[in-house]
């Protein structure tokens, strides 16, 4: 995977199983700059839609990686930024299904784009959607997704409600809780009122799991989060758990210390996780982790709810040109 731009992984999802990434902007441009963003502030606020990445690009990697017909249970778009910001991923999706219709096709976004039609239409074919929605009220709205100013609450619901009029398949509906401020009883009866109208087939109730972006955002607890969920009855609602051990991800097995650093350029990741994503044994773990903090390549944080975190140090992420 070290000479894609545009896909990585394959990962363990909590959510999707072995997920294969597609990223479709460059980081971080998001229409959004949620307090809790385990991927890292918004560097380009926009509800501008543009082609970010080459799609000839794009669909080049595609092929290059899938011709192998590897295990995986989703190609999902997500990444650094919102992907419907990209012009060109209804025909990413289309190319999907035409091409590779063995495969599942999952969208993660923040919803906020489906205000536009085109955005809808676009992506129909996906086998699964997985908006998100943290607020109903205005001031809950800005404190937690500090949106773009054109950006209105109300009719980002609309747009859902609309999305699932058209929308056959599958729809998932994320809500992050963010402890003291969208977990009021006032809150939570706006949430659970708007997302009835929505009328998702599942709600996922989230909570802080990576670092987010500001460090007052804190846990909530196991116990609040059940009775967040009972309260949402007689909603189809779960909470997110720690996705499951994979035994084996084959992409992964023989890789070096780029292959970490690669990863932490997307996300940061505890001991365990990489374990999990390279597939190499807790020594060699170690020992890259060791050489990589040493050298001055990736750096430390602690986090109360999941322990020791690693990142690449200065927060370096990968750089793409804007395609005009």
């Amino acid at each position: 995977m070290l000479n894609y731009k545009h896909i990585f992984g394959p990962v363990p999802s909590r959510r999707l199983g072995v997920s294969l990434g597609l990223d479709l902007v460059p980081f971080k441009i998001c229409s959004l700059d949620c307090v809790y963003c385990e991927v890292g502030k918004t560097k380009q606020l926009t509800v501008k839609r543009d082609e970010y990445v080459s799609y000839d690009e794009v669909i080049s990697e595609i092929n290059a990686y899938l011709k192998s017909s590897p295990k995986i249970d989703y190609i999902t778009f997500s990444g650094a930024g919102e992907p419907t910001l990209n012009n060109r991923i209804g025909d990413i999706i289309r190319y999907l299904k035409s091409n590779y219709a063995q495969y599942k096709i999952a969208l993660l976004t923040n919803g906020t784009l489906f205000t536009n039609r085109q955005v809808i239409s676009e992506c129909l074919e996906a086998d699964l959607i997985l908006p998100s929605l943290d607020a109903v009220s205005d001031k809950v709205f800005q404190k937690i997704n500090r949106p773009h100013p054109e950006l209105n609450n109300l009719n980002i619901i609309e747009s859902l409600i609309e999305l699932r009029k058209n929308y056959k398949n599958k729809l998932w509906l994320e809500v992050f809780i963010v402890n003291g401020v969208n977990d009021t009883e006032e809150e939570l009866l706006l949430l659970k009122e708007n997302i009835q109208k929505i009328n998702p087939d599942l709600v996922q109730l989230n909570s802080l799991d990576r670092p987010g972006t500001e460090k007052w955002v804190n846990a909530i607890s196991s116990e609040r989060m059940m009775e967040i969920a009972i309260q949402f009855y007689p909603l189809n609602t779960e909470i997110i758990a720690k996705y499951k051990s994979r035994d084996e991800i084959n992409s992964y097995k023989k890789q070096n210390e780029e292959t970490i650093i690669s990863l932490l350029k997307r996300r940061p990741c505890t001991e365990s996780d990489l374990l999990e994503l390279t597939g190499l044994k807790i020594n060699e773990i170690n020992k890259y982790l060791g050489t990589l903090v040493l050298n001055g390549k990736i750096e430390e944080e602690y986090s109360s709810t999941r322990g020791l975190f690693f990142k690449v140090k200065n927060n370096e992420q990968t750089t793409y040109k804007v395609i005009k």
